[in-house]
């Protein structure tokens, strides 16, 4: 949920990177680009121009400084690897300032990863093999293959699906959930076919391949992204979450396998492993605190001075300009909208919002105020027919400013409205002395002492649970894992 106030106003290659003939610190020559060069097409060019400010902000901005420019340089490089282009300067990389695991490329020479896939990965060659995955999808053309005639020219259009469904599946909540979810929240990469997958794989094997990067790369951080995946499930106590990049079509298992038969299991090539932890070290990690930070249940934005705890069973995603909460018994997004003053009608404005084209306007029942920790408060329920049954419908809108609102929109089965009560009484402005007490996570790279055990490094993550677990994924280690004097690992700290 970064800068809403903002949104409500507004509704170069480093030489320590691989240049063309060279790989990373090992200098390693790289082999051409092919010979048959598909220049990017003057309309890729300015329909990816015009998609790139909306997707940059849609992830959380574009970072800057020297590990923005270390991962341009590779992947300008292993980009130029794929046809499409043998200039470096065709290409446009940006790092995302996103807590998100994710990275995709759009027609025109974008390609787009966010810091937190960055800080996953545990070498260079893995991170070239997550971008020359996504070049690939682009070179093969695949994403003008799902898409419609009627929608195969907007690169928009290419990225699919938003938060809202993936969220909410085919869940009992229907169509109305997708509609509710739908207003700001993240977008997602296309979702491509199971053969398309397994040939963006294959084909970002043979960029690294050409790079001279060890091929292998893309099986491991398969490995590292399902890890997470797996993890995160565990620790939201779901299986039905956002699908990251590695949770596409193969399942994880049989991708990675794959991946490891395609680049060949005595395959060999540059990882510049101690390189690439130098240049991302100090990376932040998770929630940015000017987007508002997720602690567990708990949601704190230190900017705009307000907090809130979802009940338990339920757990958030902070996406772009919304939060959403989810739990077996209902779903809430939270948000903001343009606001007058009046505490009413901005609950009213909300609910004739949630309609979609074409359907019956959604009329709540009395609105009725009350003071929510000594915010003015107003909300609204109505019940509404969803695909599977009758859904209740609750505006709840806090006042924090006669010119600045936030309100929740939940959705539970008809008589289940209760469930999110705790939720919405939870909101709260934050005081001045929690503000200050917000702090930032970020990547430490340290190198291990011969007194070093996995435990003893755990033990110095920066968080409250599952640190063995969130260490060991984090560095792509096993429980069985045998540490040496002089290895470097990451650990995340404040």
């Amino acid at each position: 949920m970064k800068r809403i106030a903002m949104a409500l106003a507004v509704s170069t290659a480093l030489t320590l990177v691989p240049q063309p003939g060279k790989s990373g610190a090992a200098g390693a020559k790289a082999t051409a680009a092919p010979s048959v060069v598909q220049s990017i097409s003057q309309q890729d060019k300015q329909e990816g121009a015009k998609a790139h400010p909306q997707l940059v902000a849609e992830f959380g901005g574009a970072m800057s400084g020297p590990q923005t420019a270390y991962v341009e340089g590779i992947g300008k490089t292993i980009a130029v690897q794929s046809g499409l282009s043998n200039a470096r300067g065709d290409f446009t990389v940006t790092l995302l300032n996103s807590p998100v695991n994710n990275a995709f490329a759009i027609p025109g020479g974008y390609v787009y990863v966010t810091r937190q896939l960055v800080a996953l990965m545990n070498n260079e060659a893995e991170l070239a093999g997550v971008l020359g995955h996504e070049v690939g999808h682009v070179a093969a053309r695949h994403a003008a293959k799902r898409q419609s005639a009627a929608t195969r020219n907007s690169i928009i259009g290419v990225l699919g699906a938003v938060l809202s469904g993936a969220l909410l599946g085919d869940s009992s909540l229907g169509q109305l959930g997708q509609q509710v979810f739908s207003r700001g929240s993240q977008l997602l990469t296309l979702q491509y076919s199971r053969g398309q997958e397994t040939e963006a794989d294959n084909l970002g094997i043979e960029y690294l391949r050409r790079a001279r990067y060890d091929p292998r790369a893309m099986s491991t951080v398969l490995q590292s992204l399902a890890a997470q995946n797996a993890l995160e499930a565990r620790l939201m106590g779901t299986t039905g979450r956002v699908p990251a990049w590695a949770s596409t079509h193969p399942d994880p298992a049989s991708r990675v396998r794959a991946a490891l038969v395609r680049a060949g299991t005595g395959a060999s090539g540059v990882l510049n492993r101690d390189a690439f932890l130098s240049a991302i070290d100090g990376l932040t990690y998770g929630d940015d605190p000017k987007q508002g930070i997720v602690e567990g249940r708990k949601f704190v934005h230190p900017e705009l001075r307000l907090g809130f705890e979802a009940p338990a069973g339920f757990y958030l995603v902070n996406g772009t300009r919304s939060v959403a909460v989810s739990g077996q018994s209902g779903k809430a997004d939270f948000t903001t909208a343009s606001y007058a003053g009046d505490l009413d009608g901005h609950v009213r404005t909300v609910f004739a919002g949630l309609a979609g084209q074409g359907q019956a306007a959604i009329t709540p029942q009395a609105i009725q105020r009350t003071t929510v920790n000594g915010l003015p408060a107003a909300y609204g329920m109505a019940r509404v027919q969803g695909s599977s049954g009758q859904l209740d419908v609750v505006v709840f809108a806090y006042e924090f400013s006669k010119s600045q609102a936030f309100h929740f929109v939940g959705i539970t089965q008809a008589g289940s409205a209760a469930a999110l009560n705790s939720l919405y009484a939870s909101m709260r402005r934050l005081p001045a002395s929690e503000v200050a007490n917000v702090r930032p996570r970020k990547l430490q790279v340290v190198t291990v002492r011969n007194a070093d055990t996995l435990q003893s490094l755990a033990a110095r993550m920066a968080y409250d649970d599952a640190r063995m677990d969130r260490f060991l994924v984090l560095n792509g280690l096993s429980s069985t894992s045998r540490l040496t004097a002089g290895q470097k690992v990451k650990i995340v700290t404040y």
